[in-house]
């Protein structure tokens, strides 16, 4: 994506637009031989706060960028403008602001990551994904985490997750790929009525053409990311990595370094081939459907 053609913010999300931004400015600052530290005093900054730029991970000043572009040469009216006119969108809130005093600033950085991923791989062992939560499901799952919270809380929090969900029915929606485990599908969480309307939502949703769902049944024994979920993210943009993304009790891990999200990915399909093909999703997930309402 160049500077000149991005997408409508709720798509690319400021956490991207920062990101490529960041990415534009290394590689000027890096065609000029300019080091971090030297960057850092032209905007009275240090050089750590270049690095923390150069990945996204902080605001942008209009007024900075348009120093640092001074001095890495780009005189150019509509570069310049292209690239001011990014940092003016990468500054703009994504659709999950309004939800800021409920969300962790670490998991504001995987929506805006989620919402500009042209293909979101995922592998869950205990809950279904949340983007495939039915309302009722990420309610009794809210609870869990949220016990002591108030009923508008709770309400507003399977409301993000709904919004979240908006994705993999936009014009031009990522591909979902998710590996579940299967005991995700026989945990009762909010008891029979509700794993009844999730598993059906579940083969609704397998039958969707950017949606690939598979299962790991009990009897494929141990696998290879047996230690805990996780997500790798990929972005229609060449110049941004892989990432994978893996949560935390009170924190998450982003890794886009090659070698750990290489491990990652070998860890993805070697899960994908213990898990069932998806051709056989709809019907495991039908047997299941008949035992949850054996148990109603």
């Amino acid at each position: 994506m160049s500077a000149g053609t991005q997408e409508e913010p709720l798509n690319s999300g400021p956490t991207v637009l920062r990101i490529l931004l960041g990415a534009q400015l290394r590689r000027l600052r890096e065609g000029k031989g300019i080091s971090r530290e030297d960057a850092g005093y032209e905007i009275r900054a240090s050089g750590s706060k270049i690095s923390r730029m150069e990945l996204g991970r902080v605001s942008f000043k209009e007024r900075d960028v348009a120093d640092l572009l001074s001095m890495y040469g780009v005189k150019n009216d509509a570069e310049r403008e292209a690239l001011l006119g990014l940092a003016r969108q990468a500054n703009n809130p994504g659709w999950w602001h309004h939800f800021g005093d409920i969300l962790p600033p670490w998991f504001q950085s995987y929506l805006g990551l989620e919402a500009a991923a042209s293909l979101i791989r995922t592998y869950e062992i205990q809950f279904v994904p949340g983007l495939l939560q039915t309302p009722e499901y990420a309610r009794a799952v809210i609870l869990l985490g949220h016990a002591g919270a108030n009923a508008d809380e709770i309400d507003r929090r399977v409301e993000l997750r709904r919004q979240r969900q908006q994705i993999l029915d936009r014009t031009e929606p990522p591909q979902l790929w998710a590996v579940i485990d299967e005991a995700v599908l026989r945990r009762p969480i909010g008891g029979p009525e509700v794993m009844r309307a999730q598993i059906e939502a579940l083969i609704e949703a397998a039958k969707k053409p950017n949606i690939r769902l598979q299962i790991i049944p009990f009897h494929a024994g141990g696998h290879a990311a047996a230690g805990g979920p996780f997500a790798i993210l990929r972005f229609p943009e060449p110049e941004l990595p892989d990432v994978v993304y893996v949560e935390q009790l009170t924190s998450a891990i982003y890794l886009e370094k090659r070698d750990d999200v290489d491990h990652y990915a070998i860890a993805m399909e070697r899960v994908c081939i213990d898990a069932e093909p998806p051709s056989h999703t709809q019907e495991i997930l039908g047997k299941l459907l008949h035992e949850v309402g054996r148990l109603g």
